[in-house]
């Protein structure tokens, strides 16, 4: 069996790793900075995996991440490709849309409550 013109294979999965677009990273950096000023975040790191993105802002460079930017696009018509995610892996925020995720940062100060 032959594959003509007209019968090509079903498009492959991207291939590579996910990764945030420049409009993206722009939108991260400037609240990143900004909890910078403020001297909550110290260190950050960015990783691209197979099926996922993610953006990991640190206290101090040997901490565990203390909150988690991911980007699933497998997810975008599901729950919204954004996950904020805090330290003990509790989604704070989920969507469709970065800017409206990001919001979860601004005017109040997170604290853990016993």
């Amino acid at each position: 069996m032959s594959l003509t013109p007209h019968e090509a294979p079903p498009p492959s999965p991207q291939a590579g790793p996910v990764f945030f677009e420049r409009r993206e990273l722009d939108l991260i950096l400037r609240v990143y900075g900004r909890m910078v000023a403020l001297g909550d975040w110290r260190d950050y790191a960015m990783v691209g995996h197979k099926d996922f993105a993610e953006f990991a802002v640190f206290r101090r460079s040997g901490d565990a991440p203390l909150y988690r930017i991911e980007k699933r696009p497998a997810l975008q018509t599901r729950q919204g490709q954004w996950a904020i995610i805090g330290e003990g892996g509790q989604i704070l925020k989920r969507g469709r849309d970065l800017a409206q995720a990001l919001k979860v940062f601004d005017g109040r100060k997170f604290q853990v409550v016993d």
